[in-house]
């Protein structure tokens, strides 16, 4: 295990339409502020100065751009739904210069990215402008990387089995209905928990609001940040001001830095 601390960066904070919502004119889609504007959800983990992505979905271009990342050192896929997998074709400038990207998904992601992606995932007969991967197929076993374990945390989307990640003693889970008791045991002391708050109202496969909050009380991070939001959330400073004074609104772009 790694001493080094963790940056976190925000790359984006949104639920699958991201906000504003096309086609919307809910209150919050109207917006000026721009912590309302937030992509599709993604984030960056740095340690040992390298870039770990958690994610790499439609909005991947743009936020490599506004985020000025020059390298990635691997990918770790929560699971297959589009707005967590759909820019894994962009990786392309990054393996030009700096070669193959390691991905680390679990066997069912994986298979899921060989059918969304033949062409990359090809071993004979390439397409020679292909992004270059180097595939690492993951259970809920502790991996290493960077000299940092990594554990796979077992939550459930509704009913689909995905997975969130603890680094150190940082944890990113979005897409979060339910978490078993024995799953929960690996997210003790933490520092820093990141996890998804979808809306105020229920939801059948997401944590609302008051549902994140009580997963947070259950298990006592020193911080938390929320994140994976739709608009129905409602507006980034009125929901700021309700929260708890160790809980956050995450917004795209933010920076944190494990204390």
């Amino acid at each position: 295990m790694s001493a080094e601390k963790i940056k976190i960066t925000f790359l984006g904070t949104g639920t699958s339409q991201g906000v504003p919502m096309l086609l919307s004119d809910e209150e919050v889609n109207l917006s000026k502020d721009k912590k309302d504007k937030r992509l599709r959800s993604s984030v960056l983990f740095t340690w040992k100065g390298k870039n770990v992505l958690i994610d790499c979905g439609p909005d991947f271009r743009y936020q490599m751009l506004r985020a000025d990342v020059k390298s990635i050192e691997a990918i770790l896929f929560t699971h297959e739904h589009s707005d967590h997998i759909a820019g894994l074709d962009e990786i392309r400038p990054y393996c030009y210069k700096q070669g193959a990207v390691h991905i680390y998904a679990k066997d069912r992601v994986m298979e899921s990215l060989e059918r969304r992606y033949e062409y990359i995932f090809a071993k004979e007969n390439r397409y020679p402008g292909a992004a270059q991967i180097i595939e690492n197929v993951i259970d809920d076993a502790p991996f290493e990387l960077l000299e940092t374990s990594i554990i796979p945390i077992n939550v459930m989307h509704g009913s689909l089995e995905i997975f969130g990640y603890r680094i150190g003693d940082v944890a990113y889970l979005t897409d979060v209905k339910t978490i078993a008791a024995s799953e929960r045991e690996k997210l003790k002391n933490l520092d820093i928990l990141v996890i998804s708050a979808l809306r105020i109202n229920a939801h059948p496969t997401h944590l609302n609001l008051e549902e994140a909050l009580q997963m947070i009380s259950e298990l006592k991070p020193k911080k938390a940040y929320l994140t994976h939001i739709s608009h129905r959330l409602g507006f980034h400073e009125e929901v700021s001001k309700s929260l708890p004074e160790n809980v956050f609104l995450a917004y795209d772009g933010l920076e944190v830095q494990q204390d």
